[in-house]
């Protein structure tokens, strides 16, 4: 045999691989799913990205007739169910919920178990919110030129919270203190509703909290909203000001949360996901819940998710060196 027909016949059976894969991934998206679906959720029952996931996973779990069971792994801020996420079998059984702060965390942590980028694959935009500055009653301070003034009188005794290290939460306060100039004390929870617990009951004065695990607790004025972190204003809080209006110029953080799946997962799979992932997320119910709560639906193709997701994490990366912040 010469070396041409060598090169051909394996060529030939190389090719017959590719199509035997392919069908074969064709066929396992034509029986999906076939069992129950875990949605890792990376932070504690009752926070933001709990209650989405939730939201998001109910939905899913009637148009896929199968169960949708929400798995929170907290810890780390939320790399610790990133970590558990990336790990798990490729097959379609088992989905994540990622926030910012999985963005934020390669340029918080020293070195991290998984690469966000390369070991989850994404799917779809599920919304997005801004943060909220918000205080304890008992602060004597109705706007954010005041707050700033009744901290530097009292350097470091003021304590923000966060959903854990590296969190969106932990990052915003980060931020607040370098572009004001001001002294903080991070600390940091294992989730956002722990935090919110803490903060209602004064143990700490201070939180830029995401909008849905906040609004119920501004509404019933257990906590004093000063400001959102977006660019602009937010329809969920009438009449308040963005915290660049506010006084802390060129202010701006939009957390978002976006559908993954472990890196290798059937692009059929993916793509069956992605798109009942958008019929969830049209639905007047969820547009209603959503709403409520606060956020914005999102829309994004995989593609369009993966340039969006590069695009963030560059960006972080680039704002976390600037501010010092670093998680050991």
């Amino acid at each position: 045999m010469t070396v041409f027909s060598r090169t051909r016949r394996a060529a030939t059976i190389a090719l017959a691989a590719v199509s035997l894969l392919a069908g074969a991934a064709v066929q396992a998206a034509d029986t999906w799913p076939s069992k129950p679906i875990t949605l890792v959720v990376p932070f504690a029952p009752g926070g933001t990205t709990d209650i989405l996931g939730r939201i998001v996973g109910q939905k899913l779990s009637e148009a896929l007739r199968q169960p949708v069971v929400i798995d929170n792994r907290a810890g780390a801020g939320g790399t610790v169910g990133a970590g558990f996420a990336a790990r798990a079998a490729a097959d379609g059984s088992t989905f994540f919920l990622a926030t910012i702060a999985h963005a934020i965390a390669p340029g918080l942590y020293k070195s991290l178990p998984y690469d966000f980028e390369k070991d989850l694959d994404p799917v779809g935009l599920v919304a997005t919110t801004p943060n909220v500055l918000i205080v304890h009653p008992s602060l004597p301070v109705h706007n954010v030129g005041e707050l700033v003034a009744y901290i530097k009188a009292h350097p470091g005794q003021v304590n923000y919270g966060s959903a854990g290290p590296g969190s969106t939460e932990h990052l915003a306060g980060e931020l607040f203190r370098s572009m004001t100039g001001t002294r903080i004390t991070h600390v940091p929870y294992k989730g956002g509703a722990p935090m919110m617990t803490d903060l209602i009951a004064g143990q700490i004065q201070m939180a830029l909290e995401t909008s849905p695990s906040a609004s119920q607790y501004v509404r019933s004025g257990q906590v004093r909203a000063l400001a959102v972190t977006s660019a602009k204003p937010s329809p969920a809080y009438p009449g308040l000001p963005t915290l660049s209006e506010a006084g802390v110029k060129g202010y701006e953080m939009t957390t978002w949360f976006a559908l993954m799946a472990p890196h290798g997962t059937p692009a059929p799979i993916v793509q069956r996901m992605h798109a009942e992932l958008q019929k969830v997320l049209a639905a007047p119910d969820v547009q209603s819940r959503f709403q409520e709560q606060g956020v914005t639906a999102g829309d994004m193709t995989p593609p369009q998710l993966a340039a969006f997701i590069h695009s963030e994490t560059a960006k972080w990366g680039r704002i976390v060196k600037e501010s010092g912040a670093r998680v050991n």
